[in-house]
């Protein structure tokens, strides 16, 4: 039986389906409520509502999920630029910043959003947060060479760090051989600055902290669905009431 929670987040990514249309080149997010989106878009293809989509998976086990559903992937190398992505997130503010990467893919999966020229974010309300950092840590993907000297890096910055390890006490590898050390900053009320020290610095490849990257979020609740817009002249802004529909644990995407 779906949970209340696991039917915020279907609801949430079942409307950010909408903004499919045929033809499209779509990626494929990764994670709890990104899945949601795959299974409506493979539902619709085989209805023949959609047609001719084309998906970039954000991750290995999105790419087998997808090819288990009969979608039809490329891949960047062959269209660069992609029109739309579905992505879940496990922290966002109303300023549509994110943090991303509980499900171990955020290399890929800001590598597929940067390339997106939108990138709608689907959430259930438990994800909303004042100021990021407020109930999520910040994955830090770094080269498995070295690590030591990211972690104390990462330490000089504030961070409580911890060394993700998959269900056998190994460190967990992302599709990419590296690993993730989850840094807990706290609040991040300057999330901007935070972000360049982390890029700043060899030996780290990629970080949750999606900045300036979602056009829309799609936020599922208990009173309906919020549709959330960034405008590039003020931010961000809540949709109006006609894109309101009826209808802080942590936890991966």
């Amino acid at each position: 039986m779906e949970t209340g929670i696991s039917h915020l987040k279907r609801q949430a990514a079942e409307r950010a389906v909408e903004f499919v249309a045929s033809g499209m080149v779509v990626g494929l997010g990764h994670g709890s409520t990104a899945i949601f989106a795959l299974r409506r878009i493979a539902e619709l293809l085989r209805s023949g509502k959609l047609e001719d989509i084309l998906g970039v998976p954000c991750s290995s086990q999105v790419e087998a999920d997808a090819r288990a559903l009969g979608l039809s992937l490329t891949t960047l190398e062959e269209h660069p630029v992609i029109d739309l992505t579905i992505d879940g997130a496990d922290e966002v503010t109303p300023d549509l910043d994110l943090i991303k990467g509980g499900g171990g893919a955020l290399l890929r999966e800001k590598i597929v959003a940067q390339a997106s020229r939108r990138e709608i974010i689907v959430v259930d309300e438990t994800k909303v947060s004042p100021v990021l950092g407020t109930e999520w840590s910040v994955p830090v993907e770094v080269l498995p060479f070295g690590w030591r000297s990211q972690a104390a890096y990462l330490e000089s910055l504030r961070a409580e760090i911890s060394l993700r390890r998959d269900r056998y006490g190994a460190p967990f590898r992302t599709d990419q051989g590296n690993w993730i050390i989850d840094c807990d900053f706290g609040s991040i009320p300057y999330p901007t600055g935070l972000a360049n020290e982390l890029d700043r610095r060899a030996g780290i490849v990629a970080h949750g902290l999606f900045l300036g990257l979602a056009t829309d979020v799609i936020v599922g609740g208990e009173n309906g669905l919020e549709h959330w817009r960034r405008d590039s002249r003020r931010g961000s802004e809540r949709a109006g009431i006609d894109d309101r529909v009826s209808g802080r644990a942590r936890g991966g995407q």
